[in-house]
């Protein structure tokens, strides 16, 4: 079919109408198509294509585009490694309170990694991931959220929960698995869930957070004037799984109000992003697909803070958001890691810990309103350290929940093979009750 060119000012029509059976190759088709329905394929002269899958200019040259076709997506961020403001503009208007709680916030999670790592090694629990080199992601972000806003988190997002207002004996008693946790012990360390504060139960298989969250989104849309949104956090190492590609497509295509935040920290577990993927990282995807995409730097807490206040602001009106947050994980992917320097430098580790280090950033920025100094820093550290060592203490003289819980909360009638396997588990105890430590769980 030939191209004819339309008008600059307005789309050209034209009428097609196929009879009610008009034959194509031994095929009946019976259909007319309205006068206003089809526009004119070609714009401009014919130099503008409108295509169903694309609208683009035409151009005579061909010429392949790579990734140095374009300029790299930029880097938001609001004050340098100094705790110095760049631009007065950009400055977040944050309370006094706030800014305090953001600090707080960030050095109780230092203290709590700290000393719930040494809770590792001594056996203690059974695992555990760090935040070092994160802080600034995950209170920056959390902060800027609302109460009502539902948390995807996937297993590096203790800070968000901690500023939600998760307390530290709820995060310890998950991490021992006693019978005050909320999982009852069922659960891998650090894999948290709160229903009265809209946390999600995170679950270890990497990426199936993030289309259930762009799912619950679109439940959000489909009750409308809420003032809700979603937010999905998921790693470089996460955003290289299907359901990542999945999430963003349903998120642009159903226009569900949903922040898709990733915490680019450099590696997926031993693997760094340059072996990971190539282009521009994750943020380019988000324009491919459709998302309104920033990347911010994530070792500064108030630029987190302001790309996701306003990245909510444009979620709630049905406008799906990516946010990619560059930082650098300064400690090991998780307790289970044999080396933290095996795949990477001394010096490289140290560099980012030194240079870029978001609790430092804040701290200066906070000294600069006079809001905080090296006594009150003391003080506070002091408190916060105490805490986690008396609710450690506490945690691990409390018994694990009894035996049969483990059979429990599957479904709302436990069925006959679960009560069959509880009655065999029943007559084993009783028969080698020796063999276990019956008297550290809970009787019934």
């Amino acid at each position: 079919m030939p191209l004819h060119p339309a008008c600059e000012c307005h789309t050209a029509t034209r009428s097609y109408e196929f009879s009610e059976s008009h034959a194509i190759r031994g095929s009946t088709i019976g259909m007319v198509l309205s006068k206003q329905a089809i526009p004119d394929i070609s714009q401009n002269g014919g130099k503008h294509a409108d295509f169903p899958g694309a609208k683009a200019p035409y151009v005579s040259k061909m010429k392949f585009l790579n990734e140095q076709s374009y300029d790299p997506i930029p880097i938001y961020r609001v004050i340098d490694n100094k705790g110095q403001v760049i631009d007065r503009t950009e400055e977040p208007r944050i309370d006094n309170e706030t800014l305090l709680n953001m600090y707080k916030t960030m050095v109780q999670l230092n203290q709590m990694d700290e000393i719930l790592i040494e809770s590792q090694q001594q056996g203690r629990i059974s695992m555990y991931l760090t935040n070092y080199g994160e802080e600034g992601i995950q209170v920056g972000s959390g902060a800027a959220l609302l109460p009502r806003d539902m948390i995807f988190a996937q297993y590096r997002e203790l800070g968000v929960l901690l500023y939600r207002g998760m307390t530290v004996t709820e995060i310890v008693n998950q991490c021992y698995g006693n019978h005050e946790d909320r999982d009852k012990g069922r659960q891998i360390p650090m894999h948290f869930g709160n229903k009265e504060k809209n946390i999600v139960t995170a679950s270890s298989p990497l990426a199936t957070q993030m289309p259930q969250a762009v799912g619950a989104a679109y439940a959000f849309k489909r009750a409308p004037n809420n003032e809700r949104c979603v937010i999905c956090y998921f790693g470089d190492g996460a955003a290289s799984e299907g359901d990542a590609h999945a999430a963003f497509n349903f998120a642009a295509t159903l226009q569900c109000p949903v922040i898709l935040f990733c915490r680019n920290n450099g590696y997926a577990v031993w693997t760094p992003t340059n072996q990971q993927y190539r282009g521009d990282g994750i943020a380019a995807r988000g324009l491919a697909l459709g998302l309104h995409t920033i990347r911010v730097d994530g070792t500064d807490a108030l630029a987190v803070y302001r790309a996701v206040e306003r990245a909510r602001e444009i979620a709630i009106q049905n406008k799906p958001v990516l946010i990619e947050s560059m930082s650098y994980r300064v400690g090991l992917h998780s307790t289970a890691d044999f080396s933290n320097n095996a795949f990477r430098s001394v010096e490289e580790i140290q560099k980012w810990a030194q240079e870029e280090n978001p609790v430092e950033k804040l701290r200066l920025y906070l000294e600069g309103k006079g809001l905080w100094n090296s006594d009150i820093e003391k003080q506070f550290a002091k408190e916060a350290r105490d805490i986690v060592l008396r609710t450690i203490q506490e945690a691990d003289q409390k018994k694990k929940a009894h035996w049969k819980e483990m059979l429990k909360d599957v479904y709302y009638v436990m069925p006959q093979h679960l009560q069959k396997q509880m009655n065999q588990m029943e007559k084993h105890l009783e028969k080698y009750k020796e063999h276990y430590p019956l008297d550290q769980f809970q009787s019934e």
